[in-house]
């Protein structure tokens, strides 16, 4: 597996992270119609499709600009908060991408970081508050410890990929705090957050397809 990836490797874990999304599209619908209009799952296929156009669309091996494309693809997405939410996500790698095609740990942790910061500055969001925060926040902690023990891209990603699940199925033990699911907080207990659920599918597939 390797230490560094090229554009190349980048698109793939992208494809890969957006094919895996997109296979579990019905079981992100199921927990959103728990608390929300379950429509999650909908919203979530739309926006990986528009991700897997703008890498079909790119015209240079280019990762800044294939990541802002990718961010800008994804923010149009009608359905709530979550095509703002994913789409600076990946503003927020693209902000942070250097000019270099040959991404190491580092540098991808802290690509990861301004993701998540990107994301932070949209929501008061919270670790707690049962939202796509609580496995995204674990995901950039475990990948940056694992960049900074020296650990390669697959094997960071992999262990940020098991930190966003465990970060994931946490949120069964939450009740909702944000957006329409707040309404029926309690209700939501012992049901994984929808949005929490689609970063933990995003990060592995991004790993699997690295480790394949």
């Amino acid at each position: 597996m390797p230490d560094t990836i090229g554009h190349d490797d980048l698109v793939a874990m992208l494809r890969g992270g957006a094919a895996r999304v997109k296979a579990n599209h019905d079981t992100l619908s199921k927990l959103d119609s728990v608390g929300g209009d379950g429509d999650h799952g909908t919203t979530m296929a739309r926006a990986m499709g528009n991700l897997e156009k703008a890498i079909d669309d790119a015209t240079a091996a280019d990762t800044k600009s294939l990541l802002y494309d990718i961010g800008w693809a994804i923010m149009g997405v009608d359905g709530g908060a979550t095509g703002p939410l994913f789409g600076m996500f990946f503003m927020g790698l693209s902000e942070a991408a250097p000019e270099a095609e040959t991404l190491d740990a580092g540098t991808l942790a802290a690509m990861f970081e301004a993701g998540l910061a990107s994301v932070q500055q949209q929501t008061k969001a919270k670790v707690g508050d049962k939202t796509m925060i609580d496995a995204l926040v674990p995901a950039v902690a475990a990948f940056r410890a694992a960049a900074d023990a020296g650990q390669g891209v697959a094997d960071a990603l992999a262990q940020a990929a098991d930190a966003a699940d465990q970060g994931a199925d946490s949120t069964k033990q939450l009740a909702a705090r944000f957006g329409r699911a707040r309404n029926v907080g309690e209700q939501t207990l012992g049901h994984a957050d929808p949005g929490a659920t689609s970063v933990s599918f995003l990060f592995r597939g991004f790993a699997q397809a690295l480790a394949s």
